[in-house]
Formats: structure tokens, sequence, C-alpha cells
């Protein structure tokens, strides 16, 4: 019996030219891809693949000779699926999602909306937590997609996609700072002035003290906030200079109200990223929200 799951890593694996890009695209482990690719070779009784150093590549005896037919084959089948959808009108079913106040807010708010228009008789959970946690749901089935601050380390249990936004931090200030707007600043010149960082243990303030250990300075926080939306409320304030994403502030910014410090040099660009559980087979609801993102 033809199991068509091998022929569609057959197909993303000689897309991809890559075990590593193809595992990704398929949320799977990276072994599993390469058992799959063994398992069809030994059934079709040929190699498909010449595995080599700069990634993998057709055979020409082999996988050259059915690539534009697994190709038709498949997109042939995405057809039958998307008629069957219309015809169902909609996904049904309950669709978990992980992620922190700040990213369901400011990053997925817009497109659950867009989700929920198109697909009205999917139930969707949302589940506040810091990336940790959310991690750990995917892990343990409790949470179908999360999406997490980058950069964070490998974890068994999920597998990590591509960035759907970049967040780039900047110092701000309100008016009562106003004297040391776009005068150039350095890290150290920021000693001068009381801090406000996000808790310890965050990834927006791992990322800022690895970047200032590396040039030398060490900042100390005169107070430490759990929330941007707080963190702009005491910088708006007059309680000191706060270390922000630029996207989370921009009507602040655009109004006026804050101001980004001019220091040199700038803070490294951070992602967030979307994590699925590994090995889990996705529900026809999950494939369609990530694919909005794949948009």
């Amino acid at each position: 019996m033809v199991n068509l799951e091998l022929y569609r890593v057959f197909y993303t694996v000689a897309r991809c030219g890559s075990l590593t890009k193809a595992a990704e695209e398929l949320y799977i482990s990276q072994p599993a891809v390469s058992q799959a690719i063994k398992q069809l070779e030994t059934q079709l009784g040929t190699p498909l693949f010449h595995r080599m150093h700069k990634g993998m590549e057709l055979t020409a005896q082999g996988g050259e000779l059915v690539f534009g037919d697994v190709e038709r084959a498949l997109r042939l089948l995405e057809g039958v699926e998307d008629k069957l959808a219309e015809l169902r009108g909609s996904a049904t079913g309950t669709l978990r999602i992980g992620a922190s106040e700040t990213i369901f807010q400011y990053i997925l708010s817009p497109r659950i909306v867009e989700f929920h228009r198109s697909y009205p008789q999917v139930k969707i959970e949302l589940i506040s937590d810091v990336s940790p946690k959310i991690i750990e749901m995917l892990r343990s089935d409790r949470c179908d997609v999360g999406f997490l601050n980058l950069p964070i380390a490998e974890e068994e249990g999920i597998v990590l996609g591509e960035s759907i936004m970049l967040l780039s931090d900047v110092f701000v200030a309100g008016k009562a700072f106003g004297a040391w707007k776009d005068k150039p600043l350095t890290l150290q010149d920021l000693r001068r002035f009381p801090l406000l960082l996000m808790e310890e243990k965050t990834v927006a303030r791992a990322s800022l003290e690895h970047f200032c250990r590396y040039h030398g300075v060490k900042l100390t926080p005169a107070v430490e906030v759990n929330s941007w939306d707080f963190m702009k409320r005491l910088v708006s304030d007059g309680m000191g200079v706060g270390c922000i994403p630029r996207e989370y502030a921009t009507r602040r910014l655009q109004e006026g109200e804050l101001f980004e410090l001019n220091v040199s040099p700038s803070l490294p660009t951070r992602s967030v990223g979307m994590a699925l559980p590994r090995n889990a087979t996705p529900s026809f609801a999950l494939r369609a929200f990530t694919h909005m993102f794949k948009s």
C-alpha cells in the first residue's frame, strides 16, 4: 500500500535540499525525516538521494525520475483537501494557542481575529504565560502552537519554526529626560540614569545583559518590571529610562510621549518565533492557522 507521508517527506527534502530544513518545514525531527527517506528507498529498491556535505541531491536514476510525478500527485491531493474544506465550510475542533500577554496584544491579535472570521466553528483557547511555561505545555500536549521570544535553547519535544516578527530593543525616556533627546550616548553613559528593565530570567533581560557584557558594561536596574505596558507607564511618568522593543512602543513614540535615546552601539535585533510539538500530527485548523504566518 502506498504511504503518502513517505512521498511527502521525499518531496520536501528534494525541494529544500536539506534534511534539517525539511524537518523544520514538516515539524518533525531530522532523524524521522532521514528514516522516512531510507524506508522509501528500501520500498522502491533504489537510492533517491546523494548524501552530500552541502545537503541532499537527487540521484539521476532514482530521485530525478520520480520527483515530477510525486510533485503532481501531491498537488492533486492538496486540491482534494481544499475542495473538502470548502465543502465543510469551515474547520472545526479546538485550537490552543500559547504566548505571552504582550505577544498576544501586539502580534497575534489581528491574526486570531482573521482566523476566527474564516473558521468561526473552531473554538480558540488562548493560553497566556511566559515562554518556559508555553514550552512545557507544548511538550505535554496541553498546547497546539506556541509563540516564543527568541533566542532560546533547543528543547526536546518541540520544533521551532521561522521567526514571525523582528523586535528592535531601544532605550526610551519621557519628557522628564528631554534634555538628553538626540544627544549621543554610550552604554556606559546609561549608568547615570535610573534604569527600568524587565525582570531577570526573561529573554529580553538576558539578551540585554549578554550584549552589555560583550561590551564590558554592567547595567543595574533601579526598577524591575514584569510587563512592557507597566514599563511604558513608568517611563512616561518620569521614573527613568526603559529598554523596550520599538514595536511595542510605536504609538507613544509617534505621539511624542516617549522618545528614543541615541545610544551607540545599537542593541541587537531579537525575534518572536512559532513552535509546535515535535512529532504531533497537526489538525486542519492548526495547519490553516500556521499557514497565515507563512503567507
